[in-house]
């Protein structure tokens, strides 16, 4: 019958219950706010000083502390959609073969004769061959220096495409490696952003792949979009490379396989380079601020196994030549190699303050953005926007719960009453799962939230009005409450599961506003359906025991 076994009453009792604690952190936002930011600041520093104890002390160690995270349009920030320049990573590539290919077809020179790297398109990598009768043996070299495509839809095609025009060689990356080496850079791109974000510790941002070759970034809580893209945009391209030469001639062109960079401390000297560096930033695993044997802040740095061999190699083999330290096309320093640096540890000097030798360490341990960032849109949210956001949704929703308790109560009366408390309790736990969760609350999330607040009541709506059928057919006042639950469940499981299945489509394959409506209502889904066929069963079970009525009037 319509009775409930105990245990299921304490579950039921007990998971309200811990939705209510789980939730509370909300109603103290601020306060609660500032205790984890204060802990987490705490945890990475080691120690806590003064300031950071008090912040602590505002919430009770001992209670839940987690709190829903707010949306880009509820806290105010920064929005940015970039779109990566993948066709750097193809002239990085050619200029990265040309140093082996040249070895190569020099072991060759007996059949290929003399060979010049040629002026030619950035991704194409073009050698004039002075025999062209050896054409096919250096076609046949190039080929040899190709390796498979490792992609599904690439499988047993060569990244290089070589061919002969003329008496020139002309290697490019294939169409399959160009299309595997996209996906790869934009995904590098995007990984390398995350990281950059979560070093300044800013809350729950959104950084996600938009179509073939864009990134869209959200960030909550900062400034202004220039600071994003301050943080975000600069490369932090750290090369070693050989010194050829210096020059004073601002536009002297660079002859092919070298580069010609300004530096950074010599006003007016620019230092002609070998194109191909011999270690790159890439081989980095660790860069720190510290201070050089002068007292100066400097950046150290640690290159992992395959770094350390090669700059350990290299500085053996010229010792007494300069060797320039470049970061994004400026030679930082150039100092001369004196001996053999094993262990592949070094620092870079320059002209840096306390504050600009940090913020040079962070970026070189979150990686080197493979390809430039073009930024196609930018937008700053203020804070006090965010508010107007927050208060217009609070009221909005107030609004819109009184509305369905009034409704409730007009056409159910004491019954009405029952589902409120259900939807009050269906909003608590709404709360509670996102904050558990650590999930992001939305302008449109609230809107998911307003809706669940109007369609929590459907199932008891449903559910009412088959108790209302039962009766009129007769039957007592419990067994007509019984059969009336029995009756409604399959409707109510069919409805929800549908709404269910369309919010999880639109939290999958939707993004930024979409995806955030589609979390509450999804949650929401879940929470109703508990409250109103488990938590309504069980008031209205409590009021029969109480009352026993022999009528009911529905």
């Amino acid at each position: 019958m319509l009775q409930m076994p105990l245990w299921k009453q304490i579950l039921i009792w007990a998971l309200c219950a811990l939705g209510v604690l789980t939730a509370l952190p909300n109603a103290f936002y601020s306060r609660v706010e500032r205790h984890n930011d204060a802990i987490t600041a705490s945890e990475k520093a080691g120690v806590a000083s003064d300031e950071q104890n008090a912040a602590i002390a505002l919430w009770p160690s001992f209670l839940p502390s987690g709190i829903v995270n707010l949306g880009l349009d509820l806290r105010g920030g920064a929005h940015l959609l970039a779109e990566v320049q993948v066709q750097d990573v193809y002239k990085s590539r050619m200029d990265g073969l040309w140093p082996e290919l040249r070895k190569a077809l020099t072991d060759a020179r007996d059949e290929v004769g003399g060979i010049r790297r040629a002026p030619s398109d950035p991704a194409i990598l073009r050698i004039q061959i002075e025999k062209p009768e050896g054409m096919a043996k250096a076609v046949e070299i190039a080929r040899g220096l190709s390796t498979p495509v490792i992609t599904l839809t690439g499988v047993g095609e060569s990244s290089l495409a070589v061919s002969a025009e003329g008496s020139d060689l002309v290697v490019q990356l294939s169409e399959a490696e160009k299309s595997a080496t996209d996906d790869r850079t934009v995904q590098q791109s995007l990984e390398i952003i995350r990281r950059r974000v979560d070093e300044v510790g800013t809350r729950e941002p959104t950084i996600q792949r938009e179509g073939d070759n864009r990134i869209l970034i959200q960030v909550p809580g900062i400034g202004s979009a220039t600071e994003l893209k301050d943080l975000i945009g600069t490369t932090a391209q750290l090369t070693f490379h050989p010194v050829l030469g210096r020059t004073s001639d601002a536009n002297e062109v660079a002859q092919p396989g070298q580069v010609i960079y300004p530096s950074l401390d010599e006003q007016g000297v620019f230092y002609k380079l070998d194109s191909a560096p011999v270690v790159t930033g890439e081989d980095l695993v660790d860069a720190r601020p510290e201070f050089d044997q002068n007292g100066q802040p400097a950046v150290g740095f640690r290159f992992n196994p395959t770094g350390a061999r090669a700059f350990g190699d290299y500085t053996a083999a010229n010792v007494g030549q300069l060797f320039a330290i470049v970061l994004d096309n400026e030679v930082i320093s150039a100092p001369r190699i004196n001996q053999h640096i094993p262990g592949g540890s070094g620092i870079i000097t320059g002209s840096f303050t306390v504050e600009s030798s940090t913020n040079l360490a962070v970026l070189l341990r979150a990686g080197a953005l493979p390809a430039k960032l073009n930024f196609l849109e930018e937008r700053t949210i203020g804070p006090e926007l965010g508010q107007d956001s927050i208060d217009a949704g609070r009221l909005s929703a107030i609004i819109a719960s009184i509305a369905v308790v009034v409704y409730m109560i007009a056409s159910y009366g004491l019954f009405g009453v029952f589902a409120s408390i259900a939807v009050t309790v269906n909003v608590i736990l709404i709360l509670s799962v996102m904050s558990m969760m650590g999930a992001t609350l939305t302008l449109p999330g609230i809107a998911g939230i307003v809706l669940t607040v109007g369609t929590a009541v459907d199932a008891n709506v449903i559910i009412y009005e088959r108790i209302r059928e039962e009766l009129r057919r007769g039957k007592k006042v419990a067994r007509a409450i019984d059969d009336g639950f029995k009756e409604a469940m399959s409707a109510i499981i069919d409805a929800n599961v549908t709404a269910f299945i369309s919010a999880l489509v639109m939290f999958f394959l939707g993004s930024g506003p979409v995806k955030g409506f589609a979390v509450t209502l999804t949650i929401g889904i879940a929470t109703s359906v508990f409250t109103a066929i488990y938590l309504t069963r069980l008031l209205i079970v409590y009021w029969l025991d109480w009352r026993r009525p022999k009528q009911l009037i529905l």
